[in-house]
């Protein structure tokens, strides 16, 4: 609550609140601060002191106003909005995504109440034994001795690439330890492969709704984002034929696919084998490369359709991680690619890391060898069963709905009502909230958001969510999915 002071006023109060959520970026570019007489009214406070502080933020160059239209968070110069499925016969346009925006915001949560729109499972769920165990045993000043001194192994360290060999294995994904490079996160692998496939103006279609940090990385690095609207079975097969036949032959013809194709971040959709095989089958026919992450790999069946088990690694590049499972810090990812490719993609990774850190690697290798990851993940799978039924009970009763069935960490909810406006209001409570257009590649208004069925299993914040969602429902947005 805002109160006035002898040290602050209630004008630098507010202003300072919202200045603080546009720097840490809990309040996106482009987003639209609540008008002069809504504020007033949510926070006590007379429209002249509202006006006096969004003139502050005017000042200080943090905000834009629009006439007749209101204040938006400034947002960065240049950018357009991209190609539309409909469009595909038009020339596509880069979408408005500030990269850094997105990734700071990871960082930064307004309280410590359990996040709603936190994309990771809390730190008490994935607190082990084994992993400080494994860390010790290779941390010896005997064994240290023997790999950090020197730089390792530029693919990664072999012990580890031989074990995921053996994982992928179990997932019908046919890759030789000589196909596998380990990465600084999946995340690394993800960019690895764009900057050795891609350059700039290149085309590339990716899911949407879709991972937030996807289109902001392509965005950065200059590349024309294609929108594949995502289903429940997989991606549109008639959008991506569309863009692949309205520029076939020409050098703004899609050269790649990425694909969340298991348990997709927001959905939780999985591909069928007959949407993937046709995937693979538009790749093959207009000579495109498909990137399949799954980061989710652990929480899903070793059963579901993988592209890359179908290609068995032709035209298709697979890329996972251990952040979502295991430890986000360890930061060790990794890619399986043709063999034709694993030259470039590795002089790509020697030019932005040379190697990859040897300690980590071994001591997650054994993790894998001694069946301590497989356990570890069979435990998670169970907690987050029982946490998604109670989370999933929890939203019905308080007036929401699911665009689709619920699976896996995420549940992709319909509220009702305008998310944006809506997350900042759960802000004034502590609540970061995930609101469906930050999944979208140019940010629209939406009635969807992400939940995390880590964190929404509290009563508390349901609460708080339907007294707050009542105030937007006389103005409900057309639905943004």
């Amino acid at each position: 609550m805002l109160t006035a002071s002898a040290a602050q006023s209630l004008t630098e109060q507010l202003a300072e609140r919202f200045a603080q959520r546009i720097r840490t970026r809990l309040l996106a570019p482009g987003a639209k601060l609540p008008s002069v007489r809504q504020c007033a009214q949510l926070h006590g406070l007379s429209p002249s002191t509202v006006v006096a502080a969004y003139d502050r933020l005017l000042a200080q160059g943090l905000v834009l106003s629009r006439r007749n239209r209101g204040f938006y968070v400034r947002e960065a110069a240049g950018a357009a909005r991209p190609l539309a499925p409909h469009q595909a016969q038009t020339a596509p346009l880069r979408a408005p995504v500030n990269a850094a925006a997105l990734i700071r915001s990871m960082f930064h949560s307004p309280s410590d109440k359990p996040q709603p729109g936190m994309g990771a499972f809390p730190p008490d769920w994935m607190e082990s034994a084994f992993m400080p165990t494994a860390v010790r045993k290779f941390a010896s000043s005997k064994a240290l001795q023997s790999f950090s001194l020197q730089y390792g192994e530029p693919a990664g360290d072999a012990g580890l690439r031989a074990a995921l060999s053996r994982k992928l294995t179990a997932l019908q994904v046919p890759a030789s330890p000589e196909q596998i490079i380990t990465t600084v996160g999946a995340t690394h692998a993800l960019d690895i492969v764009s900057r050795t496939l891609l350059r700039p103006g290149d085309a590339v279609m990716v899911e949407e709704p879709g991972w937030a940090i996807e289109f902001a990385r392509l965005d950065a690095l200059g590349m024309v984002i294609l929108p594949v609207p995502r289903r429940a079975d997989g991606p549109d097969l008639d959008v991506m034929a569309r863009y692949c036949q309205a520029h076939a032959g020409t050098a703004q013809a899609p050269k790649l696919f990425v694909s969340v194709s298991v348990l997709h971040n927001p959905t939780g959709y999985c591909i069928t084998p007959g949407s993937a095989h046709r995937v693979l089958q538009l790749a093959a026919a207009h000579n495109f490369y498909v990137l399949e992450d799954d980061t989710y790999s652990h929480l899903a069946s070793e059963h579901e359709t993988r592209l890359a088990a179908l290609d068995g690694l032709q035209r298709s590049i697979y890329v996972s991680g251990f952040a979502k499972i295991l430890a986000p810090n360890w930061r060790v990812g990794f890619m399986a690619a043709p063999s034709a490719l694993v030259e470039r993609l590795l002089d790509t990774k020697m030019l932005t890391t040379l190697t990859t850190p040897a300690l980590l690697e071994k001591a997650l290798a054994w993790c894998i060898d001694q069946g301590q990851l497989r356990r570890h993940s069979e435990r998670i799978r169970q907690r987050l069963d029982l946490a998604r039924a109670r989370s999933v009970k929890l939203a019905l009763a308080h007036g929401c709905s699911f665009a689709a069935q619920p699976a896996g960490l995420f549940g992709w909810v319909d509220t009702g009502v305008d998310t944006d406006a809506l997350a900042q209001r759960m802000l004034d409570h502590g609540y970061l909230l995930a609101p469906g257009s930050l999944f979208h590649a140019a940010r629209a208004p939406s009635t969807l958001m992400r939940i995390n069925f880590a964190t929404t299993q509290d009563a508390a914040f349901w609460k708080v969510f339907a007294k707050l969602a009542k105030e937007f429902a006389p103005r409900t947005p057309r639905r943004g999915a």
